[in-house]
């Protein structure tokens, strides 16, 4: 079984590197050095032969800016997406994942670790699209979620589309309905257990789901409770 990933690096060298690594393995790279090139890419694949299923993107790209990228393919599929940068900070993290990135590797590329994470990645992807489907929507209050396509629907009708990040951070939060959820438990549910209690990006992920849910300013349905974490309201 062949897994299509795509590969979006205008460093040459680099991405001769990956496609040599993944040459045995079941992903099967394809190389492309522009954002343009890819959005083109995608939707082609997508009407004429097997989906990506998973996109890996360096940050900093000729004409298109990675980020914008991401944010593109996350309101347009369903890919999941690592972000490859050469900048090691929590900023430039939490701006991947806001953007609707799922994972984030950096530069100097260790061929292993990337191979891990698309590997762990690749795992959640599938669980999510292969869960049982004889439960059509998961209810609470007010709004819908489709636990296969991870399509949230509010009260309006309106649908969004989640990242699986966001969807496993709201199956955290409903199973754990009317108490508060701790950064770390968070963490370790959507596969990150490594993340730091004060790392902010289950809060970028948590303000991604509000604008989702249509949380306003004085009517949350997920409400911060100081020092203890997050709690999904009724």
């Amino acid at each position: 079984m062949s897994i299509n990933v795509l590969l979006v690096e205008d460093d040459e060298l680099l991405a001769k590197r990956v496609e040599s690594h993944f040459a045995q393995t079941e992903f099967q790279i394809t190389v492309d050095n522009t954002g343009a090139q890819t959005l083109e890419r995608v939707q082609e694949q997508a009407q004429t032969g097997t989906p990506f299923m998973m996109a890996i993107i360096d940050i900093v790209l000729p004409a298109t800016d990675g980020l914008q990228l991401a944010k593109e393919l996350n309101t347009l599929t369903d890919l999941g997406v690592i972000m490859l940068s050469s900048r090691d900070s929590q900023a430039d993290r939490i701006a991947g994942l806001a953007q609707g990135a799922d994972d984030y590797v950096c530069k100097p590329v260790d061929l292993l670790e990337l191979e891990l994470r698309m590997r762990a990645l690749y795992k959640r992807l599938a669980g999510a699209r292969n869960e049982d489907e004889s439960e059509e929507f998961i209810e609470y209050a007010d709004f819908k979620l489709h636990p296969d396509n991870r399509t949230l629907i509010n009260p309006n009708g309106d649908e969004a589309r989640l990242t699986e990040a966001e969807h496993k951070v709201l199956i955290c939060l409903i199973a754990n309905a009317g108490k508060a959820t701790s950064r770390a438990k968070i963490s370790e549910d959507i596969g990150q257990p490594d993340w730091s209690p004060s790392d902010r990006t289950v809060d970028v992920l948590i303000g991604r789901l509000r604008k989702k849910l249509g949380d306003e300013k004085d009517q949350k349905r997920i409400v911060t409770v100081r020092g203890k974490g997050y709690m999904l309201s009724a």
